[in-house]
């Protein structure tokens, strides 16, 4: 597995290559800790990424780095940078919708999570439609 530093570097140069208006008034970066992190309410579920937006410190992400050790420590370098691309994505996704004043993907992220805790299946959110339910493929 990736250590952190290795992990990181690779994060900056996938933030690197974006367009730069994907981060626009993204004041506080994007930045990736130690850290794991759990939902509170739902302790069985890890936290992999964060988009903050806060008065005081202003719009950043966070992705962190001892959630997907947890949760992908087996798997293969390759695999690991997929999933922490895929998490960068998914986290500029509601940075760009908060800007627009939009809010599906937190719609579709809390449709997620409910199914999760009533079923304790993982459905990715692509396979989510705002109806709360989830596509067949």
């Amino acid at each position: 597995m990736l250590s952190f530093e290795e992990a990181a570097a690779y994060l900056d140069g996938v933030a690197d290559g974006l367009p730069a208006e994907l981060s626009r008034q993204l004041n506080g970066g994007i930045n990736m800790v130690p850290d794991e992190k759990r939902d509170l309410k739902t302790p069985s579920l890890y936290i992999l990424g964060e988009y903050i937006k806060s008065r005081a410190m202003g719009r950043y992400i966070v992705l962190y780095y001892g959630s997907f050790r947890r949760l992908y420590g087996g798997k293969s370098d390759e695999e690991l940078k997929k999933h922490l691309k895929d998490v960068l994505i998914h986290e500029l996704t509601h940075h760009n919708e908060s800007l627009a004043g939009d809010h599906d993907l937190e719609v579709k992220d809390a449709i997620q999570k409910e199914h999760y805790n009533r079923t304790g299946e993982y459905i990715p959110t692509k396979d989510i439609d705002l109806y709360g339910k989830h596509s067949e493929r």
